[in-house]
């Protein structure tokens, strides 16, 4: 009896394949009616400015001037390091601490803390993998209260 349920739950399964394979009778990919097939994508405009891969798109349409990151902080060249200054904000994540765009990594985290106006100077790792979720990561080298 096991046997007979299993091969009529194939059969029918079959069946049903069978009849939505047939329901595109032109040989093309089915979309819904009136839907663009995917292939007929809209061609972008040669005439308008195409964003570097690597940079940021603004979504306003607002293009930022080569080597200015949104907000106008200034884009980190290699292993230069920078001195930022400013009030550092909780990142969205516990522990998460955020200055002008960067996730402040290590420092001294008596002086690094949520609502504190500091002067840090240190190293962008934009590589470097955190759980932040959110901003360039930036290793801290030194830190003072403002």
């Amino acid at each position: 009896m096991r046997t007979i349920r299993i091969a009529a739950v194939a059969l029918i399964a079959c069946t049903a394949l069978v009849a939505c394979a047939g329901q595109d009778a032109g040989g093309g990919p089915a979309t819904p009616t009136g839907a663009p097939s995917v292939t007929e994508l809209p061609t972008p405009d040669p005439t308008g400015p195409v964003p570097s891969p690597s940079e940021p798109v603004d979504p306003t349409g607002r293009l930022n001037p080569p080597g200015e990151r949104p907000g106008g902080v200034p884009k980190p060249t290699g292993t230069s390091e920078l001195t930022l200054t400013g009030r550092i904000e909780a990142g969205v994540e516990p522990g998460c601490l955020l200055l002008d765009g960067y996730l402040l990594l290590g420092g001294p985290r008596d002086v690094l803390t949520a609502g504190a106006t500091v002067t840090v100077t240190g190293r962008p790792a934009p590589g470097m993998l955190t759980t932040c979720q959110q901003g360039t990561p930036f290793q801290v080298s030194t830190a003072k209260r403002a």
